[in-house]
């Protein structure tokens, strides 16, 4: 998937929550806040995009997403209940809806023994948790392009459940 798909996903979402009257926010590690521009280049996202939050290092996540130290210590940063805890972080202090959030790996080196190209996308919504697991190829902007692809389309998917 191409930055272009990101594009129209990010439109598709927009179009969504603003029809739905819903906010989004984003919490990002290996993203670095590629999902939040992506989301705000589309006209109109102001009324539904309130924020992002950039929690690259541990000890960001635990202190501004409210990630537990513990959780951290025990499993690292990349770990399913990571990302969950990241959205959920990202839900309260954004004050948002929806929340998506994405930890992983983008390389060049492996880390805490996981491979390049593990990434972890959570959303929170008021329908639940999703989680999506993801095991990505190639250099590191492809693995960061492809969450913010994979990130938006499980926001587009979850919000095209809701409306049906």
């Amino acid at each position: 998937m191409s930055e272009a798909d990101a594009s129209s996903l990010a439109t598709t979402a927009i179009g969504l929550l603003s029809q739905r009257g819903l906010t989004v926010g984003t919490a990002e590690s290996l993203t670095g806040g590629l999902i939040a521009a992506t989301l705000t280049t589309v006209p109109g996202a102001s009324a539904v995009f309130r924020g992002g939050i950039v929690a690259y290092a541990a000890d960001v996540k635990a202190a501004v997403l409210g990630v537990p130290a513990a959780l951290l210590s025990r499993v690292g940063t990349v770990h399913p209940d990571v990302a969950a805890a990241m959205a959920a972080g990202a839900i309260e202090r954004l004050r948002v809806t929806i929340a998506v959030a994405v930890t992983g790996v983008a390389g060049p080196d492996p880390v805490d023994g996981l491979p390049v190209g593990t990434v972890h996308v959570a959303l929170v919504s008021p329908e639940g948790l999703r989680h999506c697991p993801l095991r990505l190829s190639g250099d590191r902007s492809r693995i960061r392009q492809a969450t913010v692809t994979n990130a938006l389309s499980l926001l587009v998917g979850v919000l095209s459940e809701d409306n049906s």
